[in-house]
């Protein structure tokens, strides 16, 4: 039987008082908490399995809450995801639910907050990946490390390590629609997928994470991911997963 292989950790990096990202896996969710070692899950390959990191939007009231409001949701649409029209209409029923949870046009303590998301949906004989923010998906082959996954976000200044993000779910006082990043490819044997936080990739460079994927899979890949943000300084919440088909 082909299975999905799912490695993940989250951890609030060396500066952050709390982890504001969180995690969905299919069914399984992990909510702005702490992993101390990475946790790796199998699922048979067929139902659309959904794997997604949602970051929330530092500086903003309740990070945390719009995460886990994300993946939760995500989570209970996730055996729907099913086309890239699928895939839409589920960040936008997000990005809505956020803005309500935030208390929509009244304001209070939760107004504005907001979440990046970014994951993939992975299928039979396809894989969709999708982004709204700057968290990001890669895949990795043979021939190295690619982005899939369209960042919301200028360029970096020079001399800076972070971007403000140009659309993310919630967010702002005011509700704002958002126009999310879907891409389909085809299931390519071999190929892995890597789904983070910008609190990996903005400290790590793209060759060091290439070099890590190529000599690791699985959990040890993820921890070995963690370990080269914390090194780098571990300046934001770090959470990875890494997606791998095998077919038997």
């Amino acid at each position: 039987m082909s299975y999905v292989a799912v490695s993940v950790i989250s951890h609030p990096g060396l500066l952050r008082e709390r982890n504001e990202d969180s995690l969905v896996v299919g069914p399984w969710t992990l909510c702005a908490t702490v992993t101390e070692n990475p946790q790796t899950l199998i699922f048979p390959l067929g139902t659309p399995l959904v794997v997604a990191v949602a970051d929330g939007l530092g500086g903003h009231p309740g990070g945390d809450v719009a995460s886990a409001l994300v993946v939760r949701r995500i989570a209970s649409l996730g055996p729907a995801l099913s086309s890239e029209v699928a895939v839409r209409d589920a960040l936008n029923t997000c990005n809505r639910a956020v803005y309500q949870a935030a208390g929509g046009d009244e304001a209070g303590a939760l107004s504005g907050m907001g979440s990046t998301v970014a994951g993939v949906v992975v299928q039979p004989d396809s894989v969709l990946a999708f982004n709204v923010g700057d968290s990001r998906v890669f895949a990795v082959s043979g021939d190295g490390l690619r982005q899939v996954s369209v960042d919301d976000s200028p360029p970096h200044p020079a001399g800076h390590t972070t971007s403000l993000v140009t659309q993310c779910l919630g967010g702002s006082p005011a509700y704002r629609a958002v126009q999310p990043h879907v891409m389909a490819e085809s299931l390519t044997p071999g190929v892995r997928y890597l789904v983070c936080s910008d609190g990996l990739t903005d400290p790590v460079k793209e060759d060091v994470l290439e070099e890590v994927l190529r000599e690791h899979d699985d959990g040890r890949a993820a921890f070995e991911l963690w370990k080269a943000a914390i090194e780098a300084g571990g300046p934001d919440n770090i959470t990875v997963a890494v997606v791998r088909v095998q077919e038997e």
